[in-house]
């Protein structure tokens, strides 16, 4: 690409060391979470949301578990001034939920969010003005002190019309674009608002370092938040709160790089919705720290119910492949992963594992509302034998041997490649009966009866060719003796008979399956499978099944099929 001197690095590093961050090894506690998909996510939609779609979403995100959600910018809109006022006056505001509201640092927009906040048992009042360079040199044209008058001028007017308003109210400030702000000057500018507002330990302020607009690496912005909490007046008293974007696809580092630092709030939406690339997403970053084995106090156990609403009232989508939400971020075509996973799943069950471990899987699907089932493994011309058999297990009961995976495996393979899509598991199901169960062409079993001299002597009734054959066999065993029977009197041969039997558990009542595998002479494997109530019989019909589908093969190959004559 051309045109990269066009570009130059538009933030600032802290002017003295701040790497205390790099010597911490995870977050050990969820940060106060608050939603700004009222404000940030809606100004951000299409079609914005109606009053009615805004109330839906305020229940989602109470039922989510969010205990500071921001409703908007009263003053900017008769909308979110209405929508305000409707959580007041209907009372729908729980008494553990603080509101939040946007104001700019005008004293006639800070008047009419008073008036708005009539009523409201408690609220944080969110003053900000920007305070970046190309903000105070292009929009403002103001120099460093008339951008901290606008900020002061701001803060003595949220003091005055709070105490001529009925509630209690917490002040947050937020040097806007204070990514591109020199870490000096933010410094200052936030500690001349905390000077107004002379935060307590009973009546703590939030100050709030937006990266509006991402311009670094993480580290950098974790260096930035750490030289700010280092230095920041009333620091016990002040709640460090970050609100990271997503320019750079950096938000969820960035956040997480920003706790490190020293962060204690964290302000998001869900799925990251929110301007340009959106603001941090706080699905994401809860479930990070979830997958550590820590208490995000935040309730994502029914993602699929989350998404379903979020799509509904957004008119947005989360894409497939989004972190932990999306619809196929928990499963593996791949056949090396698909066999890993399954082998995952079967350790679990054998060790009763406490811990999480399956690879793969950086967490329980189930634990955020998904399925095993249609989840995890799905079928593609680019999966295994694992997973194939993984699907037919979970969802049929049916325990294929491991040999027989294989052979099955490059059955669907071939379908799926033909076809040029995915095979849902009821089809991978109909391609199984079809190939392997019960097959009775050209060869077709009709019943068995033994003989009861002390030995294996069996008489096996078969139709060939519209007519009725008695064919007579003994052995070491029944399957034996019947198989004896069909090869003395066919002309095919065999060997290596292998077997394997269990009971059919999955919507099926009482039934048995059996699986049989030959060898033909020229050392090719032909499985089958018998599924009836009695498990000779399935066992029978596994072994004709097997038998069918090597003398089809022979057949094709222009070989004759007789009776042998005694």
């Amino acid at each position: 690409m051309e045109n990269t001197n066009k570009y130059a690095r538009g933030y600032f590093m802290p002017p003295v060391k701040s790497l205390k961050w790099t010597e911490k090894e995870y977050i050990t506690e969820a940060p106060t979470w608050c939603s700004v998909d009222l404000r940030d996510g809606n100004q951000a939609l299409v079609v914005p949301m109606s009053l009615e779609e805004k109330l839906e979403y305020f229940q989602l995100l109470l039922e989510v578990g969010f205990k500071e959600i921001e409703v908007g910018f009263p003053a900017a809109s008769e909308t979110e001034y209405a929508f305000l006022r409707t959580l007041i006056e209907q009372d729908l505001i729980p008494d553990d939920v603080t509101i939040q509201v946007l104001t700019q640092s005008r004293e006639h927009i800070i008047s009419k969010t008073f008036e708005a906040l009539r009523g409201a048992k408690k609220a944080v009042v969110h003053l900000y003005n920007s305070t970046s360079v190309a903000q105070r040199e292009q929009v403002f044209r103001k120099s460093e002190e008339q951008i901290i008058d606008i900020a002061v001028n701001g803060a003595k007017l949220l003091k005055k019309y709070a105490a001529e308003t009925e509630g209690q109210f917490q002040f947050q400030y937020s040097p806007e674009s204070f990514t591109g702000t020199e870490m000096e000057f933010a410094l200052e500018i936030c500690n001349a608002v905390l000077n107004i507002w002379k935060p307590t330990a009973e009546n703590k302020v939030i100050i709030n370092l937006p990266a509006t607009v991402s311009m670094s690496m993480p580290h950098v912005y974790a260096s930035q938040i750490e030289y700010m909490s280092d230095h920041l007046h009333f620091r016990d008293n002040v709640i460090l709160s970050i609100h990271p974007h997503n320019d750079r696809g950096t938000g969820v580092a960035d956040s997480e790089l920003g706790m490190l630092a020293g962060a204690q709030r964290v302000e998001g939406t869900l799925f990251g919705n929110g301007e340009r690339t959106g603001n941090v997403d706080i699905v994401t970053l809860a479930l990070n720290m979830f997958s550590h084995g820590i208490d995000a106090k935040l309730n994502f156990d029914n993602i699929p119910k989350i998404i379903s609403i979020y799509e509904k009232l957004t008119r947005m989508t989360v894409h497939e492949r989004h972190p932990y939400g999306g619809e196929l971020v928990f499963t593996a075509f791949s056949g090396s992963h698909q066999d890993a996973i399954a082998k995952g799943m079967k350790w679990r069950e054998e060790k009763e594992c406490q811990h999480w471990t399956v690879p793969y899987l950086l967490i329980d699907p189930m634990d955020i509302g998904r399925e095993y089932e249609g989840d995890i493994i799905r079928i593609n011309s680019q999966s295994g034998k694992g997973g194939i058999g993984y699907i037919l297990q979970q969802s049929y009961g049916l325990d294929l041997p491991v040999e027989m995976r294989e052979s099955f495996g490059y059955s669907v393979k071939n379908v799926s490649d033909r076809q040029h899509k995915e095979l849902m598991p009821n089809e991978i199901y109909d391609i199984f009966i079809d190939e392997y169960v019960n097959i009775n062409t050209p060869v077709e079993f009709i019943h068995y009866n033994f003989i009861s001299n002390g030995e294996y002597e069996t008489i096996v009734s078969v139709r060939m060719d519209n007519e009725i054959h008695e064919l007579v066999g003994e052995g070491n065993g029944r399957l034996d003796a019947i198989s004896n029977a069909i090869q003395n009197h066919l002309n095919i041969d065999y060997k290596d008979l292998v077997y394997k039997e269990h009971a059919l558990e999955i919507g099926s009542g009482s039934k048995a399956v059996s699986y049989v595998g030959i060898t033909a002479e020229d050392g090719t494997i032909y499985w089958g499978c018998g599924i009836d109530v009695d498990i000779m019989t399935s066992s029978v019909k596994a072994l004709f099944s097997a038998i069918n589908k090597m003398v089809s093969n022979l057949l094709s190959v222009e070989k004759e099929l007789i009776i042998v004559k005694e």
